[in-house]
């Protein structure tokens, strides 16, 4: 990099393995959820789905993101795990009990844990590519000047694929809720974008790391050394993990609420929050660096509060547009503003072997317990209804998205905290 410019050839890997890669995350984040509900009728199994998938990417991660720094190919870790990750997520099609050509017994029970087993086979190789390997290829590529505009781009893309996922799968599944296309059509285009990126991606910078030994390297960055040595980088994975939490109280269930609750198509009701939400974040992401980091971020914190509380309070599907908009625009701005301090704050020369560590702080601790809070608060007013196999079932409810909007409110604690530590290295600094 010259001038904290990248180049068109990372710019261009950054969206293709980016944008290809969210769009399997939002199959497995939210249309799975979709897929096994349509086939159990159970909310329980996209509670299950997202608590084992999420254990099985942080654990996938401690150990791939380790191995491609020991070995410094982030290269072969993306494109490689994308070719096998699109045959695993085409194997879902077969999984449906109500279609001939499945593969399980016609039974919600078999159908709903074979989908589980599956998510987290899908996963292990999701987490390899994309988790371990792309984010350190990222950190690699950029530089502290330039991350904040690429952390922006980034944190727009889950829902670009969302878009592509809530119109494609309008024409691909349909009223019918035949699935087999679907999985066919995202599983194949995530195949062909690994045999893209052995071309695409340039040359690995990174060194492979055997300084220490292979198991060692996988527990690093929770040794308690480094945790006191890195207060910086430990009170931002500890904002971001909070703010996390809030997100998955209401994340698993978001489209479900949506299509089968308020009863709203998708297409109408999730695709002016979504497309909307995504310019907004481009507009602020590109200003970030003027606007300030932390303005950005509690402003962003705001509107996710306010947007979270329309949601809980409006039903009406033009309420729950100017609610939805609000609230994924803030989640979105305070991704990327975390996300970039988190990548600030990460060690040059061990950017794999704190994607773990990462992994544990955003995604494990979240996704185990914010879905089973959301789950929780459904029974608040809640009701439950028969689904086609005779079993009763609890319903998400608007409660998702107060006790999100609550959850918020603790994020300014760790942030606060961060910023008085940044200020005190620049007066240690200063002097």
């Amino acid at each position: 990099m010259e001038n904290g410019k990248l180049g068109w050839r990372k710019w261009l890997s950054f969206l293709v393995a980016g944008l290809i890669g969210q769009l399997a995350w939002a199959i497995e984040n939210n249309y799975l959820n979709v897929f096994v509900f349509d086939c159990t009728g159970d909310s329980i199994y996209i509670t299950l789905m997202t608590v084992f998938s999420a254990v099985a990417a942080t654990i996938t991660t401690l150990f791939m993101g380790a191995l491609s720094d020991r070995v410094g190919k982030r290269k072969l870790f993306i494109s490689c795990g994308y070719i096998i990750w699109g045959i695993s997520i085409i194997m879902f099609a077969f999984l449906d009990p109500s279609k001939d050509y499945n593969i399980v017994a016609h039974s919600a029970l078999m159908s709903g844990t074979m989908i589980v087993i599956m998510d987290c086979i899908m996963t292990f190789f999701g987490s390899t590519a994309n988790d371990a390997a792309f984010n350190a290829f990222v950190t690699d590529n950029t530089e502290t000047s330039n991350r904040g505009k690429v952390e922006s781009v980034l944190s727009i893309l889950p829902l670009v694929a969302m878009i592509a996922v809530v119109l494609l799968q309008g024409m691909l599944v349909g009223e019918s809720k035949d699935w087999l296309w679907f999985f066919v059509v995202f599983g194949g285009i995530t195949t062909i974008s690994g045999i893209v990126c052995i071309f695409l991606l340039p040359k690995d910078v990174k060194e492979p790391n055997k300084e220490e030994p292979y198991l060692k390297n996988i527990v690093h960055g929770f040794r308690p050394s480094v945790i006191k040595s890195r207060p910086k980088l430990y009170l931002a994975l500890t904002a971001f993990m909070i703010f996390s939490i809030g997100i998955q109280i209401f994340m698993p269930y978001f489209m479900v609420y949506i299509q089968k609750i308020l009863g709203f198509d998708l297409v109408s009701t999730a695709g002016p929050i979504l497309g909307i939400a995504c310019v907004l974040t481009v507009v602020f992401g590109y200003f970030m660096d003027k606007i300030g980091k932390y303005k950005l971020v509690f402003a962003a914190l705001a509107a996710t509060v306010i947007g979270g509380l329309l949601l809980f309070i409006f039903k009406a599907q033009i309420g729950v547009i100017i609610g939805g908009i609000i609230l994924m625009t803030g989640y979105l701005v305070a991704t990327a503003v975390l996300g970039a301090k988190i990548r600030d704050y990460t060690p040059e020369k061990e950017t794999g072997l704190f994607q773990g560590v990462r992994m544990v702080f955003v995604v494990m601790i979240p996704m185990v317990t914010g879905p089973f809070i959301g789950r929780g608060v459904s029974y608040i007013n809640g009701t439950k209804a028969p689904n086609e196999y005779g079993q009763l079932s609890i319903l998400p409810n608007e409660f998702i998205f107060l006790f999100a909007a609550i959850m918020m409110l603790f994020v300014v604690v760790p942030l606060l905290l961060l910023i008085k530590k940044e200020k005190q290295d620049e007066q240690a600094t200063a002097k």
